[in-house]
């Protein structure tokens, strides 16, 4: 479980996220979801280390997060897949996998397990990463964050920029992935929330301003404030 509370996150002297309370439990979909400028990206490499940022409480299960380096998170059990997957283009899918290990204590070998949720990355293990299409390379970062074993799968917008036909076999391997840890999506398409997400946060200017569970949770307020 990944417990933060009160996280500000923010860049330079100004802050964007403000006093940020969320819980990501195992075995449910957490989406963080708001429009653009609302502050989910921010909210995310705050929670990995990557920006300027405080919390009361940072924790992953019942390790504190709060004062380690980024790479230390990593190793501590958060699988992260930033905005753009941020891939090595030059690099074959076998290396960009392989770069995974680096986070993995206990293991220096690409499960087995992730070709099956993949099957098109076995048989592009030779092939650069810049040359897979938009989806392929989201399969690739998402099965990257895999590698390092998480207890948390962290996504900033998985949806981004893919076809329909990947977007759903993206959905089905979330809903598979669930109970073995917990996933936090930060997403705005409000369609995939609602297919996947067990219980939603809404971000506003930097703030939670609605939360509850997907079949609880006014949507009408959320499309309102999706459409701003």
């Amino acid at each position: 479980m990944l417990t933060i509370e009160d996280l500000s996150a923010g860049y330079g002297e100004g802050t964007v996220v403000n006093n940020l309370n969320l819980i990501a439990n195992q075995g449910q979909v957490t989406c963080l979801i708001g429009r653009n400028g609302a502050g989910k990206t921010t909210t995310l490499r705050g929670i990995m280390g990557l920006i300027k940022s405080s919390a009361d409480t940072l924790r992953l299960d019942e390790t504190d997060l709060s004062k380690m380096p980024t790479y230390r998170r990593a190793q501590s059990g958060i699988g992260y897949v930033p905005q753009g997957r941020e891939i090595f283009p030059n690099m074959t899918v076998r290396d960009n996998l392989r770069i995974g290990l680096e986070a993995n204590e206990n293991s220096q070998q690409v499960p087995d397990y992730l070709f099956t949720l993949f099957p098109i990355l076995k048989q592009f293990l030779d092939r650069k990463g810049g040359d897979l299409s938009g989806g392929q390379q989201q399969q690739l970062a998402i099965a990257r964050a895999l590698v390092t074993d998480p207890k948390v799968l962290i996504l900033d917008e998985p949806t981004e920029g893919i076809q329909p036909s990947v977007i759903q076999e993206i959905g089905e391997v979330i809903t598979e992935l669930k109970s073995k840890m917990a996933i936090l999506i930060v997403e705005q398409y409000l369609e995939f929330v609602m297919q996947i997400s067990d219980y939603c946060y809404l971000l506003e200017n930097g703030n939670i301003t609605l939360e509850g569970l997907r079949n609880e949770i006014d949507l009408e307020q959320v499309k309102h404030t999706l459409a701003l």
